[in-house]
């Protein structure tokens, strides 16, 4: 199984790559349309703004691209948010494969923003990506933007209010949290993802 990593800048990537070569997978760092295209599972790391994330991809010409992939593709983190319609962060088009604006959380008394730190995630739907997911599991996140709970939802966390942190639209699929700094619970979830 061939699995690539896009370089589009985000600063997770080596740890993300870490985490897979512990479940045994090699995963190429590539800007490369024909590598991407040829993988047989394509994932979008990132850690930053939405703006530089999308200008990344324009100017490696893989836009269009990563929208007509037909492969399993798995955003993290930013990625995540890359694959949604726009995002308030910039008021930046993005992807357009999720139909969703990411939006900044709300300030309000007692809610830190960047949500940082350990969260719980709660199963909305059944999906193969939350295989062996449990209502106790939590995951590590670090952002201040979040996608609103939708027909796209596969798991939300609360923080302030639902979102959207586990996500499927035919064959994307997203992941708000961190996989590679969520323990088992985030080994677990990239192992679903590799097995799609």
């Amino acid at each position: 199984m061939s699995v690539v990593l896009v370089d589009a800048g985000g600063t997770n990537i080596g740890s993300v790559r870490y985490a897979l070569q512990r479940l045994g997978v090699d995963a190429a760092l590539t800007s490369d349309a024909a590598a991407i295209r040829a993988a047989d599972k394509v994932i979008l790391p990132g850690v930053g703004a939405a703006g530089p994330g999308m200008a990344r991809l324009r100017e490696l010409g893989l836009v269009e691209l990563m929208r007509s992939l037909t492969q399993p593709v798995l955003g993290v983190c930013l990625g995540m948010q890359l694959l949604c319609e726009s995002s308030e962060e910039g008021d930046v088009d993005c992807l357009g494969v999720v139909p969703a604006t990411v939006r900044r959380f709300v300030e309000q008394p007692g809610l830190r923003v960047p949500h940082m730190g350990w969260n719980r995630l709660h199963r909305q739907r059944e999906h193969s990506l939350l295989a062996g997911l449990g209502e106790q599991d939590w995951a590590y996140f670090v952002h201040s933007y979040a996608v609103p709970h939708g027909d796209y939802t596969l798991a939300t966390t609360d923080y302030g209010g639902e979102f959207a942190s586990v996500i499927v639209r035919g064959n994307f699929h997203g992941m708000q949290f961190h996989p590679e700094r969520s323990a088992k619970v985030g080994a677990r979830l990239l192992k679903n993802f590799l097995e799609l």
